[in-house]
């Protein structure tokens, strides 16, 4: 008889249970950030590790203090571990369910064969903004195996006490801000520390399952029936697999792309609409380095690529709803008409940067920060990425006039700006210069606008705005190129190569075989890249960031390359390339920001921009080698 994927089986075996045994403590080892998977409701998510530990949730929200903190500190920072007794021996495989974000953990030793299935429902409409749950179900498929529970919470990225009171059907754990019930088909006993543990034995067919819940649970309904939980699976099982018909990608890579439409569903916060850049804070570009960020925010540079991704995909309920949180944005500009880079998913405007100092940091990669001080920047590429972003939108469906005046204020404040210093695509630290990327980006600001007005028929200063796009394009050609590297560069008067100049080709600023783009692609080739990976920029020779530490290769940057490489007629080259960064892919097709030199992930996890920027080069590369 066939297997149904794991949940609670039919009927629900009680499983043994003894007296928590001195467990060793392995908390101090810190697993490699490829080793987790994501799980996620629309308003927060929860990186599970293939050790079987939470080691990462934020409640209620993304950009919520962690209750889950393991990833940042493995002493303090808090974690929900269920796993083998012992790890000796044991290999663990982690995995999908086809076409869900249900993750499914496997242990597999001599003695037997068990899989943790782990998902969060999907918030119904009516629940309240703190109501979460968490669903994960322990099921022995072969022999019989101990087992270890261990739950310690520590609320507000562990500054905040909290006590632990044990009720019939499991613990609730209360601090002064948040409150966690686990529900438990186990006994616990308290820890040393605030958390509760079970050890327990199951037997072939036997399962246990946990539900930890947010808000204050009331005793009786903290373990709801059997039925419940198998209707819950099956809904959210349901949820998933609807969801994901609408994408009309069938391409050569639909598995690589159906999985990345999953992921940004998950970075996606369905209130506003907004997208995060990932669902991690601090997780460093390089070991024992400071490059470590907060991001759980959303970036108007992301804007074009989200709804471009989206629209190509078929998903409009997203793409509509994350245009609703740009417009927001440009009604909310400040007096002037400017923008920040970067937003709160409420599309608040203060990210205070602070360091969290009780935290070590990921492998004692110091310092932990929450906020992030780029908002403070002038970053002037955010128009141009704004700009496609509702050019992009409006072939979808009309933008409406309103909107187009408040385009017309921001145009006019980027008009008496545009050739200014800024702080540039990367955010650097150490100094604003005139980056070729950012007077790229202005030029695509009003050039997507002169397209929408003469395709809407709009009012518009169309011979200011055409006066401007050609001051912008001559400096470019003529400040932004190189003739020693035969390359366009990364700021005026540099001979640093940087990635973003594939942007060049990718926004239609130059001809994909323009001489000067081929030759940059060349250049970008020779010095940043090597096999499928790319670099930024090298920090010894670029504009000084005002970090003094190294970093990975910059996934999106490769996935750039192979869309840039296709565009110019290279299409095998590109394809070789794509099939050797899904190589770089962890073990459930996630990527982080960076990779190191081992092929290891480093940065924040799982990241939007590389899988949107995945998306659109499997799209555009399909289409080079169907000619």
């Amino acid at each position: 008889m066939e297997r149904r994927y794991p949940y609670i089986p039919t009927h629900l075996h009680t499983a043994s249970t003894l007296l928590s045994p001195q467990i060793p403590d392995t908390r101090a080892h810190y697993q490699p950030i490829e080793d987790y998977a994501l799980i996620g409701d629309l308003h927060t998510a929860a990186l599970v590790g293939k050790n079987g530990a939470i080691d990462w949730c934020c409640l209620p929200r993304f950009d919520a203090p962690s209750v889950f903190g393991a990833l940042v500190d493995a002493e303090k920072g808090g974690f929900f571990r269920i796993a083998p007794l012992s790890m000796q021996d044991v290999i663990t495989k982690q995995l999908y369910i086809p076409e869900t974000n249900i993750l499914i953990t496997r242990f597999l030793t001599r003695d037997g064969v068990a899989e943790l299935t782990d998902f969060m429902p999907m918030k119904a409409a009516h629940s309240t903004e703190h109501e979460h749950h968490i669903v994960r179900t322990l099921t022995v498929i072969r022999g019989s195996l101990m087992f270890t529970m261990h739950c310690k919470p520590a609320f507000n990225y562990g500054r905040d006490p909290h006590t632990v009171t044990f009720v019939a059907q499991g613990a609730v754990f209360r601090s002064p801000s948040l409150c966690l019930g686990l529900a438990s088909s186990v006994p616990l006993v308290p820890d040393a520390q605030d958390g509760v543990e079970a050890t327990f034995t199951l037997h072939s067919n036997q399962s246990a399952y946990f539900l930890l819940q947010s808000a204050d649970p009331q005793e009786q309904d903290m373990c709801p029936a059997l039925c419940e939980y198998q209707e819950t699976f099956q809904a959210t099982l349901h949820y998933w697999r609807h969801w994901l018909a609408q994408c009309r990608y069938q391409g050569r890579w639909r598995e690589m792309v159906h999985r990345s439409a999953l992921v940004l569903k998950l970075l996606t916060y369905a209130p506003t609409g907004a997208l995060i850049a990932a669902p991690t804070t601090s997780l460093p570009e390089t070991m024992g380095g400071i490059r470590n960020w907060d991001y759980r925010y959303t970036w108007l540079r992301d804007a074009a690529l989200t709804l471009d991704s989206l629209l190509m995909l078929g998903f409009t309920h997203e793409a509509e709803a994350f245009t609703e949180w740009l417009v927001a944005r440009c009604h909310e500009a400040k007096e002037h008409g400017e923008l920040q880079p970067v937003y709160t998913i409420d599309g608040s405007r203060d990210l205070t940067e602070i360091t969290l100092a009780h935290l070590e940091g990921y492998g004692r990669s110091a310092p932990v920060r929450i906020g992030n001080g780029a908002y403070r920047q002038k970053q002037l590429d955010t128009y141009g990425a704004l700009l496609d972003a509702i050019f992009v939108y409006n072939r979808h469906r009309p933008i409406s006039y309103d909107l187009w005046q408040h385009i017309r204020h921001l145009l006019a404040w980027l008009h008496d700006h545009w050739d200014e210093p800024d702080d540039g695509i990367w955010e650097v630290r150490g100094g604003q210069h005139n980056f070729v990327h950012s007077r790229l980006m202005s030029w695509v600001a009003f050039d997507r606008a002169i397209r929408l007005a003469q395709q809407r028929g709009l009012p518009a200063p169309l011979a200011e705005w055409q006066t401007t796009t050609s001051r912008i394009y001559e400096q470019i050609m003529q400040q932004g190129w190189s003739a020693q590297k035969q390359s366009f560069t990364q700021y005026y008067g540099s001979e640093a190569i940087d990635a973003s100049a594939l942007l060049l080709s990718l926004t239609r600023f130059t001809g994909a075989t323009d001489p000067y783009m081929l030759r940059t692609l060349e250049r970008i080739q020779h010095e940043l890249a090597y096999d499928a990976l790319v670099y930024r920029y090298r920090p010894a020779v670029a504009a000084p960031d005002g970090l003094n530490s190294s970093e990975g290769t910059f996934t999106p940057c490769s996935f750039w390359l192979a869309e840039a490489l296709a565009l110019a007629g290279q299409a095998e080259e590109a394809r070789l390339l794509l099939e050797k960064m899904f190589t770089y892919s962890n073990h459930v097709g996630l990527y982080a920001e960076e990779i190191d030199p081992m092929g290891r992930a480093v940065g924040n996890f799982p990241q939007a921009l590389t899988h949107l920027a995945l998306i659109t080069a499997c799209y555009r590369v399909d289409r080079a080698l169907d000619g």
